[in-house]
């Protein structure tokens, strides 16, 4: 920086952070108690003191340019020096803050909601705002600190943690085997109708080579909701293709061809290296982690 030039502000340094988080110019506002003119204002100011661009516009929002990333690194140390002034005696490991989580529906409501509530009772202050969405990992990821996607993604400028390995079986109710009969090999399973994901509709590979297991099988009910599955599946509606997680949680569903028809898929956790750096996020990736432990058994199906 050439003498002269203006040293960055403060201010203008934790706006970036706000917008770094969130990819929006709008829900940084809101976080910080201002409107999107401020942050605006702040960013071509910030820009201005640095001599070049911190963001750039991206699909859904914005994200960081490389001395943006290099800004936000001491964006986030303004930060901690604020948030040690304030912080109170013996509370040096108090958190506070929104972490936003993009996962699948079953991840969603049997690991990220539990993590979420082990997180509140630890951290009252750190709010967890889930996303339930099945897709492939995002390589804009503007609003979200965490992503859990279904087999490994291919992502830039940010970090894949895998998670755990689950079982995708076939399962049937009760009342549909007793009346259509319990398949007993492989070639039976022509006889009788799957339930599963839209195929025009699935984006995510893995889920979709799970599906040529089943190549001999006309569609049922179908959707992109994989709890609509299960209850499609309970219905009688025909033979679902389902977590074992999610199905094994019901006394009126047995699983067909076990050992014989299934898929193995992973839960890989996704976020840019400055998102992992958050107390709040690191908080939170750690409480899924916890969480996924404890159900490592009912994941793979055992």
């Amino acid at each position: 920086m050439s003498s002269g030039t203006a040293l960055p502000s403060a201010d203008d340094l934790l706006v970036l952070l706000a917008v770094g988080r969130t990819g929006r110019f709008n829900t940084a506002a809101d976080d910080l108690g201002v409107n999107h003119t401020t942050i605006s204002r702040r960013i071509a100011s910030l820009e201005k003191s640095l001599g070049g661009r911190v963001l750039v516009k991206a699909a859904g929002g914005w994200e960081l340019t490389d001395l943006g990333r290099q800004a936000l690194t001491a964006a986030e140390r303004v930060e901690a020096a604020v948030h040690g002034l304030v912080a109170e005696p013996g509370r040096a490991d108090h958190l506070k803050g929104v972490v936003r989580v993009s996962a699948t529906d079953g991840f969603s409501a049997y690991i990220a909601a539990p993590a979420g509530a082990l997180i509140r009772s630890r951290h009252p202050e750190v709010s967890v705002e889930i996303v339930a969405i099945t897709r492939r990992a995002s390589q804009h990821r503007s609003g979200l600190d965490i992503e859990i996607v279904v087999g490994k993604p291919q992502v830039h400028r940010a970090e894949a943690l895998w998670l755990a390995d689950y079982t995708l079986g076939l399962y049937g109710a009760r009342s549909y085997l007793d009346e259509h009969g319990t398949p007993r090999q492989v070639g039976d399973l022509a006889d009788h109708s799957l339930v599963y994901f839209i195929d025009s509709m699935l984006q995510v590979d893995e889920l979709d080579l799970a599906r040529r297991l089943t190549v001999s099988m006309r569609e049922s009910v179908t959707s992109t909701n994989v709890f609509v599955h299960v209850e499609a599946t309970r219905a009688s509606a025909g033979i679902g293709l389902l977590p074992c997680f999610m199905a094994d949680r019901h006394d009126d569903l047995v699983r067909v061809l076990p050992g014989q028809v299934e898929a193995t898929l992973a839960y890989w956790l996704v976020a840019r290296p400055e998102s992992l750096r958050r107390p709040e996020v690191a908080a939170v990736v750690g409480a899924i982690r916890e969480t996924v432990e404890s159900q490592r058994d009912a994941l793979a199906g055992q």
